[in-house]
């Protein structure tokens, strides 16, 4: 990670429905923000992340609704 550009690190993969596909990351930016990163397949829903994040980081990244692509509540 590079402070001085501003760039992020990935802290965790975010698990597909299959439960162990890999679709996305979850960045944390020099910031201290939080975002996700899809795999070339775009958003797909979410069974878990790992490692598990805190509660905090989970409603950062709207963790609910990433569970919920594709079946009409998210993204």
């Amino acid at each position: 990670m590079n402070d001085d550009k501003g760039e992020g690190v990935a802290i965790a993969n975010l698990i597909g429905t299959d439960g162990y596909s890999i679709v996305g990351w979850v960045y944390r930016w020099t910031t201290g923000a939080h975002a996700v990163m899809w795999d070339v397949g775009g958003p797909q829903p979410v069974l878990e992340t790992r490692p598990d994040l805190s509660t905090e980081q989970k409603l950062e990244i709207n963790f609910d609704a990433l569970t919920r692509i594709g079946r009409g509540g998210g993204g």
